[in-house]
C-alpha cells in the first residue's frame, strides 16, 4: 500500500492542530480562573499569591474521574438549594493527598458574591481554600500517576534548589477538557509556601 506524500499528511495534520489550537484558546479565554499575582517566575516555575478561593468539593474514585467530575457538574446545573445555574471555571482541583481524594471546582466571583447556595444531595460540599502563597510548576501530557509524580518530583527539586520550604502537601490544577490534545494541556502542581519567602 503507498503511503500519502509527506506534503499532504502535512496540509491536511496543519489545519486540524491550527482549529484544536484555536478551539482550546477560546475556550480558555471564555472560562474564569483565579485571580492570582505573579511574585516570581523561572521559566515554568513560578511564585503565586492567591486569594482565598470558595470550592465546591468531591470525593475521587477510581483512575476514571468522570463519577466525581459529573457530580460536581450537577451541582453546578442547578442542583443546589437555590436550583441556580452555575458557571463553570478553570481549573479542575485534583487533591491526591487526602483520604479520600479529592476533586474540586472554583466557585466564580460572582457565585461567590451573591451567596454559593447549598449543594442538594449526598457527595458534594462548600469550603474554602485559605488566601497563600503557592509556589508552581507547569507541565503537560495526560493526568496519570507518574505524570503526577513527576511533576511533585520537578517541584520539590526547584524549591530545594531555591531554599523554600513547602507547608502540606502539593496538588494538581487541570485547566483544559478531555479532548484536548496531550501537548496543549495546561497541567499545574502547586504547594502552599510561607508569605515570607519568594
Amino acid at each position: 500500500m503507498q503511503r500519502p506524500p509527506i506534503a499532504l499528511v502535512f496540509l491536511v495534520a496543519l489545519p486540524v492542530t491550527l482549529i484544536a489550537f484555536l478551539f482550546v484558546s477560546n475556550s480558555r479565554a471564555a472560562t474564569e480562573t483565579p485571580d492570582y499575582k505573579v511574585v516570581r517566575a523561572d521559566g515554568k516555575f513560578e511564585i503565586r499569591d492567591y486569594p482565598a478561593l470558595t470550592v465546591a468539593t468531591t470525593p475521587l474514585g477510581g483512575a476514571d474521574m468522570n463519577g466525581s467530575f459529573m457530580k460536581l457538574f450537577r451541582f453546578i446545573s442547578g442542583g443546589n438549594d437555590g436550583a441556580q445555574k452555575i458557571a463553570m471555571t478553570a481549573p479542575v482541583l485534583i487533591d491526591t493527598t487526602k483520604n479520600p481524594r479529592t476533586m474540586s471546582f472554583i466557585m466564580p466571583k460572582k457565585a461567590v458574591e451573591k451567596g454559593v447556595p447549598k449543594p442538594v444531595g449526598d457527595g458534594v460540599v462548600l469550603g474554602e481554600i485559605g488566601a497563600a502563597r503557592m509556589a508552581v510548576w507547569r507541565f503537560g501530557g495526560g493526568r496519570t500517576t507518574a505524570n503526577e509524580q513527576a511533576a511533585i518530583t520537578q517541584l520539590m527539586a526547584w524549591l530545594a534548589e531555591q531554599k523554600l520550604v513547602a507547608k502540606g502537601e502539593p496538588f494538581f490544577a487541570y485547566y483544559d477538557p478531555p479532548w484536548t490534545p496531550l501537548f496543549m494541556r495546561r497541567n499545574e502542581v502547586l504547594i502552599r509556601i510561607d508569605k515570607s519567602q519568594g
